[in-house]
């Protein structure tokens, strides 16, 4: 099953772990689970839906953003790339209508970018949190949360694709 990336920025992955629980004719009944307090009305059985910023969100868009092009070679982060990334997250972030399309026309190599926001990604939360304090420090301003860089990372990768 293949990682859907919803309009908000949810994504819905499949989950891994079947646990049967006994029912009082001793049968076992198949249920999914990840974490408690895991099930939600909108995720399909066999999935649950990841918020930006929650457990494994990070992990999950790199997977997602990989099954949108599983031929492509492997992530490499230039400097120039990623000084245009740091640039246009500051850009979505920083503008009033979080516009993802306006803030690529600043940009002159958005598959450099992409490559380096990929490069990210796959560092996982504590590489989205140095990252975001490079990009406080490089455009000014302050650090913005692990879940927001991610949720502008995935919104610039879905506009790359």
């Amino acid at each position: 099953m293949e990682i859907v990336r919803n309009d908000d920025g949810t994504l819905v992955v499949p989950v891994k772990h079947v646990r049967t629980h006994p029912t009082e004719d001793g049968d076992g009944q198949p249920s999914v689970t990840a974490e408690p307090g895991a099930t939600q009305p909108d995720a399909a059985p066999g999935t649950r839906v990841l918020h930006p910023g929650e457990g494994g969100y990070d992990e999950a868009l790199a997977e997602w953003d990989f099954q949108q092009n599983p031929e492509r070679a492997p992530v490499v982060s230039t400097a120039s790339g990623r000084q245009e990334a740091m640039t246009l997250v500051h850009e979505v972030a920083t503008s009033p209508d979080h516009s993802v399309t306006e803030a690529m026309e600043s940009i002159d190599d958005p598959t450099a970018s992409g490559e380096a926001l990929r490069h990210v990604l796959i560092g996982g939360v504590h590489s989205v949190e140095d990252f975001s304090s490079e990009v406080a420090e490089a455009e000014g301003g302050e650090p913005m949360s692990a879940h927001e860089t991610t949720k502008i990372i995935g919104e610039i990768l879905a506009e790359l694709d």
